[in-house]
């Protein structure tokens, strides 16, 4: 029990999931519990609000983008969600970039094949870097998007280092003051 919630492993409710998802719970993270959610409790404020959740586990990921000689460079980023990714600091510096910005949310869907709400690094296509801070890394368990409005992760911070291309960056984000 979780909350207010009955998290069951991912791999039993693959209606929950996104095709991109699903094979890399399956692949990379099976240990992962998923949830079911009305779509339009997807955003974090509201689905602590609804669920009782604590907002220390809750973690957001964004993609960000960034440019340097006609070279278009991104990332996806992942904090807690009381926690902000330093975009103009720490991630246009990893990205080597002269710029860097959330990615518009367009952009964000079509790249990520994940709904807007959902997005999440687990079942990122091939070649994205996936940044995580070590807040989310050091975390018992994080609550993250399933690729859909509809449901939401549960799983081990760590966990998430066994995604192809993660890597923990520790001053990724800042406390929000």
């Amino acid at each position: 029990m979780f909350a207010k919630l009955t998290p069951v492993p991912a791999l039993e409710r693959p209606d929950l999931l996104s095709d991109g998802v699903l094979a890399s719970v399956r692949d990379y993270v099976p240990e992962a519990l998923v949830f079911e959610i009305d779509p339009d409790h997807a955003d974090t404020e509201t689905l602590c609000q609804v669920f009782d959740l604590p907002m220390d586990v809750m973690a957001n990921a964004v993609l960000v983008l960034g440019r340097r000689g006609g070279e278009e460079r991104r990332a996806c980023c992942l904090t807690l969600a009381h926690r902000r990714v330093d975009v103009n600091n720490v991630v246009r510096r990893k990205l080597d970039a002269r710029k860097a910005s959330f990615a518009p949310m367009d952009y964000a869907v079509a790249e990520s094949g994940m709904e807007y709400g959902g997005i999440t690094p687990v079942g990122l296509p091939a070649g994205w870097p996936i940044w995580l801070d070590g807040a989310v890394v050091d975390s018992e368990l994080v609550c993250i998007g399933a690729g859909v409005r509809g449901a939401k992760l549960l799983l081990p911070g760590a966990s998430l280092l066994k995604l192809p291309g993660a890597e923990r960056v520790d001053d990724l984000a800042r406390e929000l003051s």
